[in-house]
């Protein structure tokens, strides 16, 4: 019988999570950029493999802060960590360990009879993955470690073959060709959220958020989507359009690029600005969104 498991992959902003899950999946599955905490959910992305189906999790990055948003992506995180059948580790190796990833081992300390263990960013010019080996080995003496570059998508394999050694026999929980489960308004969303983050990442790194307002289906089969780009202040609505409208023409393009390679319908979108002071500070909000 084919194998399958919960992979829930762990690790601290910028420890290179999402890059590795796209690479596994072979496609686009979670949002990439320099921002720590870009991934807000535990996005799912679906490795299928004859020896099985791997169902990986992409959690929000594990950050030591007390502001809501923070504490309400770390609480995604771990609860994450607690429902997988497999938790993966990855430590950045070109960072040296400090008190957030302490604080990240404790929480894992509890998972730590399913962890694998991996270093990523091994090719990295300032890389220490014996540093990194180190460090897992002090905290998770008997988990599996490997050293990966998910950018160059080196290592990968030898990965994949211990998660799948570490899954047990179970069904597949989605068709062969999916690579993801997320619907196409959130992964329209999510990629019109990379590019405000790529483009305004200095001066709006978390105070915007994508609101889907509706959606129609066209002549040619195409749809047509529309967003509220909705940030705090009017000086940041300001950002986000551009000098003549040239920044939010540019993330509309780049992200209307992107979905081509997506969709295969044509996905044309209708953006606009909008401010709401309090979205930051309203838990609702916050649970819709983040949820």
């Amino acid at each position: 019988m084919a194998k399958s498991a919960f992979v829930a992959i762990a690790g601290r902003p910028s420890a290179g999570k999402s890059t590795l899950v796209n690479a596994l999946c072979g496609g686009k599955v979670s949002i990439v950029s320099p921002v720590p905490q870009t991934t807000r959910n535990a996005v799912r992305g679906i490795v299928n493999r004859p020896e099985g189906q791997l169902v990986l999790l992409d959690t929000p990055g594990f950050h030591l802060s007390e502001k809501r948003l923070n504490r309400m992506l770390k609480d995604i995180a771990v609860d994450a960590f607690a429902d997988a059948d497999i938790v993966l580790y990855l430590i950045d190796a070109s960072r040296e360990p400090g008190p957030e990833e302490e604080a990240l081992a404790a929480a894992l300390a509890s998972v730590s009879a399913r962890l694998i263990a991996a270093a990523n960013k091994v090719d990295a010019k300032d890389a220490d993955a014996g540093r990194a080996r180190a460090f897992v080995a002090s905290h998770f003496p008997e988990a599996p470690f490997f050293e990966i570059s998910a950018l160059k998508r080196e290592g990968l394999e030898s990965l994949l073959a211990a998660l799948f050694v570490r899954a047990e026999e179970g069904p597949a929980w989605y068709p062969a060709e999916y690579y993801t489960d997320q619907e196409p308004v959130f992964r329209i969303a999510e990629i019109i959220r990379e590019k405000v983050m790529l483009h305004t990442r200095e001066e709006l790194p978390h105070a915007v958020y994508v609101r889907y307002e509706e959606s129609r289906r066209e002549a040619d089969g195409g749809l047509e989507a529309s967003y509220d780009l909705v940030v705090e202040r009017d000086s940041q609505k300001g950002i986000l359009i551009g000098k003549a409208g040239s920044m939010i023409k540019r993330i509309r393009e780049e992200a209307e690029a992107d979905l081509a390679d997506i969709f295969d319908y044509p996905v044309r979108l209708r953006l606009k600005v909008a401010v709401d002071p309090d979205w930051r500070r309203d838990e609702k909000r916050l649970k819709d969104l983040l949820f």
